[in-house]
């Protein structure tokens, strides 16, 4: 009989079928990705099979399951976790916070900021710091959550001028990020930003909130330097191990115009160190 989870109290079993559903798979679509039978599949499924422990991570990699739940399959089955879940200032993650570093540091003069799963600020460049002002106090206290920096009313949310194109990109992005992974947390997240008060006036770009612009979606900012517009990429760890790298993302902004790089430019020389 299968070990019910210590967490969920939910046998292995019913994990994986839940797994299988969240991803739109069938059980024969499962079997033939993982190379075993739509039989053995239902078994483990049903508890009338136990997985062994390759056999829970096999699936578990087919399923893109987290690291993080994976820990939790394994030890609905009553395995051992596989995965650590190390904090950043832990001397075996050295290499990678200052691979971190120099990334966000090397994005200068133009903004960038890496977060943890919840979208909570783990590091940041200068060159951010000079984007944040106006911002109420409370939403800069830590742990900074950057979506409700970015959304809240007392945030950077009355000086985004595409508010309601920007609001909806990162609600879809959060929606995503919950269809992936089953966090809560993220799902209360979600529901909290959505209750926020959505943009009104063509001044933050109401209307079709999913009409193109461009070739990707932009952030325009009111800053006292002028109006900002920036894109955006996503960096993350390539084979990670631990489940803090594997829930680690950096993001980057780049100027969509000639004028924003213009700004920022002359914004770092501002900021800059006089010369000894």
């Amino acid at each position: 009989m299968a070990t019910p989870s210590p967490s969920t109290g939910r046998p292995v079993g019913a994990l994986l079928r839940q797994w299988r559903e969240r991803r739109g798979l069938s059980q024969l679509h499962l079997a033939c990705r993982a190379d075993v039978s739509s039989r053995h599949v239902s078994f483990l499924e049903t508890g009338r099979s136990q997985p062994s422990r390759e056999m829970l991570l096999h699936l578990a990699e087919e399923l893109e399951v987290p690291l993080r739940e994976r820990n939790a399959l394994l030890m609905a089955a009553g395995y051992a976790p596989v995965y650590a879940e190390r904090s950043l200032d832990d001397p075996a993650l050295q290499a990678t916070r200052e691979a971190v570093e120099l990334v966000l540091k090397g994005h200068e003069p133009y903004p960038a900021l890496a977060v943890d799963r919840h979208w909570s600020l783990v590091s940041a460049n200068r060159a951010l710091g000079a984007l944040l002002t106006g911002i109420a106090p409370e939403l800069l206290q830590p742990p900074v959550n950057v979506l409700r920096l970015s959304l809240h009313p007392a945030g950077l949310a009355p000086r985004i001028l595409n508010l309601a194109q920007w609001r909806a990109h990162l609600l879809a992005r959060l929606r995503h990020q919950v269809d992936l992974t089953a966090d809560p947390v993220l799902s209360a997240l979600h529901d909290e930003l959505r209750g926020y008060p959505a943009p009104e006036g063509p001044a933050h770009g109401k209307g079709r909130e999913s009409e193109p612009v461009g070739v990707v979606v932009p952030l325009r900012l009111e800053t006292a330097v002028g109006v900002l517009s920036f894109f955006s990429t996503i960096t993350v760890f390539g084979t990670p191990i631990d489940i803090t790298l594997s829930e680690l993302a950096i993001e980057s902004f780049f100027p969509a115009d000639p004028a924003t790089a213009e700004a920022l430019r002359r914004l770092s020389e501002m900021a800059a160190p006089p010369a000894a």
